[in-house]
């Protein structure tokens, strides 16, 4: 009987290698199929960036192992639902705990009344890399706490395949890389997106993105980002559950639109990145709400149970800056600017209104095109913001609103593979 069970359980777990590996390979060979094709544009970039492009193949191969190490263990099996959560709970004051030791060494070593900071901040140190082991001994158990709360709330709402979730939910706390942006001068269209290594200086942006706009006449930005739908996928390291939900759920989206025609054509045009990262922002907020609800319900945003509640909302003070609404403003200007071919007063335009939006409390180091082909593509809130009068946000919302279940839309969006296809699924 007990020789019965060891079989069954390494069945078990031989049966988790062989689907990951399988649902690996198969988001690789997509992934593939989704890069920018060669041309004169991205050749001259890639040569410029190539010394500090971020290597993920070496990061996947690294995940993956750490992954299949921690799947042998499944640690998390061992403790209760409640212990589980408050053991991420424990992570992330954890979390906490060193970035506020990090803070205080590099105050150290900024003050300039400390003429040997090395040594004033040695005890210091010393403690925050105790606190660092600590951390990433823990890392790897609240990982697979949160993966398996995801594949829950997954499986519950009727997502899954015969009882199996494809891909199954995995990701990994990393330093995520950064997005260097181009988007021609002339109009606002994302050509290129390439992944640059975490770290880097603020005068080595600025360079990068100079160089492309005078040598390749582009507008180029590099923006930070929260997670990157690779398998494993990447999340940046937090402290807040709420993001942290919302991004591990928004991430394992993109992978599960990756397998359909809708992720397969993420790069094909603008419209249809803009669908999927709508889809992704849309679904990833109600599964992150779904685990929070299961397993943090003390978490849940208060804003979120008020509008549950029917509780009145406060009106906005009219003379309170809002910045969605005056950023949809400034997007449609520059639409118009461009439209007319009037590229040198759209860039003018658009650094005066950075100096207005640092001047209301929004630190925004450079704001053009490839800013607005970026942050344009997320248009899952009413207003507009970044996307203007962009259209197709809002009828991915609508078609939204026609599903009762989060099933149900995933499972009809992920096979359109245009913006024309859901304009007719709308009946438009």
């Amino acid at each position: 009987m007990v020789q019965s069970g060891k079989i069954k359980h390494f069945f078990r777990i031989f049966w988790r290698l062989l689907r990951t590996i399988i649902v690996l390979g198969g988001v690789i060979l997509l992934a593939a199929g989704s890069t920018q094709p060669p041309g004169s544009l991205s050749s001259y970039v890639h040569a410029i960036t190539r010394p500090i492009e971020f290597d993920f193949g070496t990061w996947t191969l690294d995940a993956v192992i750490a992954k299949l190490s921690n799947w042998a263990l499944s640690m998390d099996k061992f403790i209760s639902e409640d212990q589980q959560s408050e053991f991420v709970l424990t992570y992330l004051a954890q979390v906490q705990k060193v970035n506020t030791l990090n803070r205080q060494v590099l105050l150290m070593y900024a003050d300039p009344e400390i003429t040997d900071p090395e040594a004033k901040s040695q005890s210091l140190r010393m403690e925050r890399d105790a606190e660092q082991k600590i951390l990433y001994s823990q890392a790897f158990l609240a990982e697979s706490i949160l993966q398996a709360q995801l594949m829950s709330v997954i499986e519950s709402n009727g997502l899954d395949i015969l009882g199996q979730v494809l891909p199954p939910s995995l990701y990994r706390i990393s330093e995520i890389p950064y997005s260097l942006i181009i988007s021609p001068r002339t109009q606002i269209a994302q050509v290129l997106d390439i992944s640059l290594e975490p770290g880097l200086e603020t005068e080595q942006m600025e360079k990068l993105e100079n160089e492309i706009y005078a040598d390749l006449d582009h507008s180029a930005l590099v923006v930070p980002i929260g997670g990157i739908g690779t398998y494993p996928t990447m999340v940046m390291q937090t402290t807040d559950i709420v993001r942290l939900t919302e991004v591990i759920s928004h991430e394992w989206v993109h992978n599960f639109l990756t397998l359909r025609p809708l992720g397969i054509n993420y790069y094909t045009t603008d419209a249809l990145r803009t669908i999927n990262e709508t889809v992704a922002s849309l679904a990833g907020k109600e599964l992150g709400l779904m685990i929070l609800r299961e397993y943090y319900p003390e978490y849940v945003p208060k804003e979120v149970e008020e509008s549950e509640t029917n509780t009145p909302v406060p009106e906005i003070d009219p003379q309170t800056f809002n910045f969605r609404a005056e950023m949809r403003l400034t997007r449609v200007e520059v639409d118009r600017l461009l439209a007319q071919g009037d590229v040198e007063a759209a860039e003018q335009f658009m650094e005066q209104r950075r100096q207005f939006f640092w001047e209301n409390g929004y630190l925004i180091r450079k704001l053009n095109q490839a800013y607005f082909s970026f942050y344009g593509a997320y248009n899952d809130q009413p207003g507009g913001g970044a996307s203007g009068e962009d259209p197709i946000g809002p009828a991915v919302v609508t078609y939204r609103d026609q599903f009762d279940t989060l099933a149900g839309f995933l499972n009809a969006v992920s096979w359109i593979d245009s913006y024309e296809g859901l304009l007719i699924k709308l009946g438009q």
